[in-house]
């Protein structure tokens, strides 16, 4: 081994030399050089655009170096020389990992051209490590005599996950066919990148202008403040703009009475990529899905979503069929109950119209307000941003023992983006979280947790994350704070439970210490919505902006009551959008797709009413079409809540939802050491016995 680190040493020389005498002096580029900041945070007031594509180059020339390194080594391949070796390669690549934060929360045209000239590099350099046949068979001599080796659990876990991974890439298929997949692979990243940029555009470039104040009629002072500080920023002084952003267009869509101007609105959002023009999806779409087809069939399986859900705790597409379709049937029948609700509303009062998608949050809000006398608005000044922050700290401290310090010598991407250090209950460091929540140009939509750095050991010693939340949720406008509705609020803590996943993953290898199949990672971030509501928790945090006053139990008992409320819609436009994932990855015919007709075809399959669509239609289904892992996995979030249902129990169950003790063993067992086994066996530890699908469906009211 000693060996082995010392060649390694001499290349990694050899390409810092050879970057320094291309590049200029290497100090200047902070990527290639151990950062000079608080817990090695990236320092991003050194970071300048010029830097990225040398510190690419030079980070895939260094891993290139470490893996000829480990095939030139004329020792027997083991452990330590092959597979520790491997999953030790790409330092240098592992800080270059900030751009592609940066290109996601706080894009510009640079960053986006930096992109379109970055993805075909990284897709032919993963290729020539995934396909790479003189590592594969060190890696398979290895695997091969795994049993002999004297591992541990989960040694023998890394090196089986590897040998994997590589099979999964095919690296065991013959030369053709590794050349065809390559071609696929390339081909694919750029139609990714493509659809995800149209997106962006498509989601900027429309405004929905207000400048007669007598369409503003029954929105809120704070959505109509919001409106106008848009327009300020958009150069239309004096005007009220509404926007694509969830913190505008939901609120308009909830109070506004003015139905043109809902549907111009919503029309606008389920639109994009679908508009004909230079920013239209639909011709990629087909090419993605033909191309993961053929991707999949190289790789020995019948469909994409075949291959990727193999890897998943469901295993097969038609296990999650099944699960689907278990959901579907029952809530289904609720959000026919809700639309019939909703048109005896419309009738009453005259209406004349049958009710459309468009007017879905607009009736439903009336029909909370009849069944449940409850207005969002009522709710938003118990709910700023701070103290919803507070709230999860609260949580997190009670819980785990964290506390949260803010910091304001950690160099940010954006001056929005504030930075806390988290400790254990000792005082010892944990983890740096950036936390970004506004919308803003260049950001794309929803929210998202990652990690800028992940944690790992390197030679024995910890080394911590560096982890982010990027959120879109409603500004400050003008005295008042960033007031968050409900659903922003259950959002926060949402991300906030990813973030936990990452500061206690604690695998002592990189491959093993936030390794989870894709529908168990929503586990961690689904449980943390459960306390969000809880009359102990909401006591501690919900207080007036003004006044200080904790929410009343009035209130309380309002959003406690209406839990129910609209699941129905909730649930079937979700599943919808689930079953829309899986049809695009077990298509059967992928020539001349036409892209609207594949969905509309779909829908009516399942029975899908009228007045609802799904969650997200194809042209703009980031979460399938954008590169992002949720191809055929869309439905992870609802299999997850199976199990964060089941696992929030346990807390009820106990008396005590601060349960320390079993917020120990979910820490252990579900987020610690998640690499450990698979993601069932993980919970087992945790709970004991699998969980039902009862929990859930009586969680949201259908059964």
């Amino acid at each position: 081994m000693k060996k082995l680190t010392i060649l390694l040493i001499l290349i990694g020389m050899v390409v810092v030399s050879c970057t320094e005498q291309e590049k200029g002096n290497n100090n200047e580029n902070p990527f290639l050089t151990e950062y000079d900041t608080p817990h090695q945070v990236p320092p991003f007031d050194l970071i300048d655009t010029t830097h990225f594509i040398p510190a690419f180059k030079a980070g895939m020339e260094q891993e290139k170096a470490e893996i000829e390194a480990i095939i030139a080594n004329s020792e027997e391949p083991n452990f330590e020389n092959t597979i520790v070796a491997f999953d030790q390669t790409g330092e240098i690549l592992r800080r270059t990992g900030v751009f592609y934060s940066l290109n996601s929360a706080n894009t510009n045209p640079t960053l986006q051209k930096i992109a379109r000239e970055l993805n075909p590099m990284m897709s032919a350099h993963e290729n020539w490590i995934g396909l790479n046949q003189g590592l594969f068979r060190k890696i398979k001599t290895v695997y091969e005599k795994r049993e002999t080796l004297g591992l541990d659990q989960e040694q023998m876990r890394l090196v089986e996950i590897i040998y994997r991974d590589f099979e999964r890439n095919g690296a065991a298929l013959s030369e053709d066919k590794r050349t065809e997949l390559k071609k696929i692979n390339e081909e694919l990243s750029m139609l990714t990148l493509n659809f995800s940029e149209n997106l962006l555009s498509e989601t900027q470039d429309f405004n929905l202008v207000i400048e007669n104040e007598s369409d503003l009629v029954g929105l809120p002072e704070g959505v109509i403040s919001a409106a106008f500080e848009a327009g300020k920023q958009n150069e239309m002084e004096g005007k009220w703009v509404f926007t694509l952003n969830k913190p505008s267009w939901i609120p308009f869509l909830t109070y506004s009475p003015k139905r043109e101007l809902r549907e111009k609105i919503y029309k606008a959002y389920y639109s994009r990529g679908n508009n004909g023009n230079d920013k239209d999806n639909k011709v990629l779409i087909a090419q993605i899905a033909k191309l993961r087809d053929q991707r999949a069939k190289l790789l020995g399986h019948s469909n994409y979503a075949e291959y990727v859900i193999d890897n998943n705790m469901a295993k097969t597409p038609e296990n999650v069929y099944s699960f689907l379709h278990q959901v579907w049937e029952p809530a289904l029948k609720v959000a026919k109950l809700e639309r019939d609700e909703m048109q005896k509303i419309i009738d009453a009062e005259g209406g004349k119209f049958k009710l459309q998608s468009w007017d879905w949050w607009f009736y439903a809000e009336k029909l909370r307000k009849q069944k449940y006398d409850l207005d969002e608005e009522e709710l938003k000044p118990y709910f700023s941003l701070d103290n919803v922050r507070e709230g999860i700290f609260h949580v997190s401290k009670n819980l785990y023992g964290l506390t949260f310090e803010e910091r304001t010598d950690i160099p940010v991407y954006n001056e929005e983006v504030k930075t806390y250090e988290v400790k254990e209950a000792d005082g010892s460091h944990v983890a740096i979280l950036y936390i970004d929540s506004y919308p803003r140009p260049g950001k794309k939509g929803g929210a998202w947790c990652g990690a800028m750095r992940s944690g790992a050991y390197e030679n024995g010693k910890k080394i911590t994350p560096v982890v982010y939340i990027v959120t879109n949720f409603t500004r400050p406008t003008g005295d008042k704070p960033a007031l968050l509705s409900w659903d922003e609020t259950t959002t926060f803590f949402h991300e906030f439970g990813h973030a936990l996943h990452n500061f206690f993953a604690d695998g002592h290898y990189r491959r093993t210490s936030r390794d989870v199949p894709r529908d168990y990672v929503e586990l961690p971030s689904q449980i943390m919505e459960n306390w969000a509501g809880e009359v102990e928790v909401l006591k501690a945090y919900a207080k007036h902006y003004e006044t200080g006053e904790v929410i009343p139990d009035e209130l309380i008992n309002k959003i406690q009551s209406s839990g129910h409320f609209n699941q129905g819609f909730g649930t079937v436009e979700y599943v919808a959008a689930s079953l829309l994932d899986l049809e695009w990855h077990t298509i059967k015919n992928t020539e001349n797709i036409d892209v609207n007709k594949f969905e509309k075809e779909a829908m009516k399959e399942i029975g899908l009413i009228n007045e609802i669509i799904p969650r997200y239609r194809s042209t703009y289904f980031a979460h399938i079409f954008s590169g992002s892992s949720y191809s055929s996995g869309y439905y992870v979030y609802l299999w997850a809540e199976v199990l964060d249902s089941d696992a929030f129990n346990a807390f009820k169950e106990s008396g005590d939802i601060y349960n320390q003790e079993l917020a120990a063993k979910f820490r252990k067992y579900c987020l610690a050491e998640n690499g450990m086994g698979d993601g069932m066996d993980q919970y087992l530890k945790f709970r004991g016995e699998e969980p039902s699908i009862d929990a859930l469906l009586e969680k949201r009211g259908l059964k």
